[in-house]
């Protein structure tokens, strides 16, 4: 049974008793889905041509905590509503949950204008200036992360200390030990598949517990909408089976961090892939050069696009496959930058800065941001790097706490021009409140080093 639906096909399955719940989601600025279960008659009766949620949505932080200091959301103006307007062609069967439709939506104001600020409109947006040029994004994202013994509730009650991963070794590529996990890896795949993202294969990853999940490429737009479902949908399953799952970047000293690579090029709008050149060195067409210019020239300044949160910044460590410095090499995973598929039309870059808890809307949008304005200054590609990046090499470091990347982002006129003032602006303001909470918050670090020896 496809997993995707029309109106029409809705319709028929409701009155079949197929379907009776409709999820009507936004993405919030964390990258979660946000929204109403709708009856299903009454989706179709109104709701599918709009509804409305709540604007601070879209200004709250992981706690869901009514923020101040945000232009666009205040007390002051009361908190009133968004519009939630459903993108029809994201209309889709849940397949892990019974009777279940889900569909997603755009962000509107009351004048039905995409609210800038809303993660999908920041994409969309970008998308839309490099269409105007003649070209069309086309990325996929990787999703790494850790699966437990324990269920959520567990994980809670435990204070999220000494959890059970669900394997005992680094279970890289390991078969055997991804078998042990075949009950909760299995149904995400199947799931997905039903859920009409076409979904390539699970693996093991390089700690224990950790596994990744890959899926077929796409137009960018419609890589961040199977991104939010397949990271809810992976929650969603785990919980049901009993377990947990974590995409948190850094979820323990020792361990391997949970990344979230992004792939690109860019095609022309009749299909044709703009960054492969066959008489170019290692394929790569000057259009790939120039915009892999710009990737590495404003890596600092969309650095907290791909990076949001406190915890982001502790994946950064030296020998640890996440990366330190923003240069790039031909197939090489020391390198921030990674050129994969070189000499063949799957030539693509593949930027390795990004954790697991990234919001892939704005992720994708910073990229094509700074490759555009390489594309559109012609900007000179830097010699390839040979050999480890961790070894000392004089290059650009990427930021390597919240504090240098809000900085960075806070003084990127790139990003002004292209994104617009008032959107960078409501996301400095979100990585201050990030830094802000931090700092004021005593760690466990700090009392054990200090509770007796201070």
């Amino acid at each position: 049974m496809a997993g995707k639906l029309t109106l029409a096909e809705l319709q028929q399955a409701v009155d079949n008793g197929e379907i009776d719940t409709v999820i009507v989601a936004l993405t919030d600025m964390q990258g979660r889905l946000m929204g109403k279960r709708f009856q299903a008659e009454f989706f179709l009766e109104s709701a599918w041509q709009e509804t409305h949620s709540c604007n601070y949505l879209l200004a709250t932080d992981m706690e869901m905590i009514t923020v101040e200091g945000y232009k666009s959301t205040s007390w002051e103006a009361g908190y009133g509503d968004y519009i939630m307007k459903p993108d029809m062609s994201t209309l889709r069967r849940v397949p892990w949950l019974d009777g279940t439709a889900l569909v997603l939506c755009d962000v509107l104001d009351h004048s039905h204008v995409d609210v800038p600020h809303s993660p999908r409109a920041v994409l969309k947006k970008q998308v839309a200036r490099l269409e105007a040029l003649g070209m069309k994004p086309f990325m996929a994202t990787e999703l790494e992360f850790y699966l437990f013994q324990e269920s959520y509730e567990e994980a809670h009650q435990m204070g999220y200390r000494d959890l059970t991963t669900a394997s005992m070794y680094n279970e890289d590529y390991h078969i055997f030990q991804t078998t042990k996990e075949e009950e909760v890896l299995r149904a995400i795949r199947t799931g997905l598949q039903g859920a009409d993202i076409p979904v390539e294969c699970s693996k093991g990853e390089a700690s224990p517990g950790q596994e990744e999940i890959n899926y077929l490429y796409g137009e960018a737009v419609i890589t961040g909408d199977r991104h939010v479902i397949i990271k809810n949908a992976c929650k969603e399953i785990a919980w049901l089976k009993g377990r947990s799952i974590s995409f948190m970047a850094k979820g323990s000293n020792e361990a391997s961090g949970n990344s979230s690579h992004i792939h690109q090029s860019i095609w022309s709008l009749d299909g044709k892939p703009l960054f492969y050149d066959a008489d170019a060195k290692h394929g790569m067409s000057q259009l790939m050069q120039h915009y892999m210019a710009g990737l590495l020239r404003y890596a600092g300044d969309y650095t907290y696009f791909l990076a949001p949160n406190i915890n982001s910044y502790k994946r950064f460590v030296p020998g640890t496959f996440a990366p330190t410095k923003a240069i790039w090499s031909m197939d090489n995973r020391t390198a921030g930058y990674r050129v994969c598929g070189g000499h063949s039309k799957s030539v693509r870059v593949e930027c390795r800065v990004g954790g697991g808890d990234l919001n892939p809307y704005l992720a994708m949008a910073g990229l094509i941001a700074a490759g555009i304005d390489g594309i559109e200054k012609k900007l000179t590609l830097e010699d390839e790097f040979v050999g480890d990046a961790y070894g000392g090499k004089e290059a650009q470091d990427i930021p390597i706490t919240l504090r240098a990347a809000t900085e960075s982002l806070n003084r990127s006129t790139m990003l002004r021009a292209a994104i617009g003032d008032d959107v960078i602006d409501h996301y400095v303001h979100a990585a201050k409140w990030e830094q802000s909470e931090y700092d004021r918050c005593v760690t466990d670090w700090e009392i054990n080093r200090g509770f007796e020896r201070s």
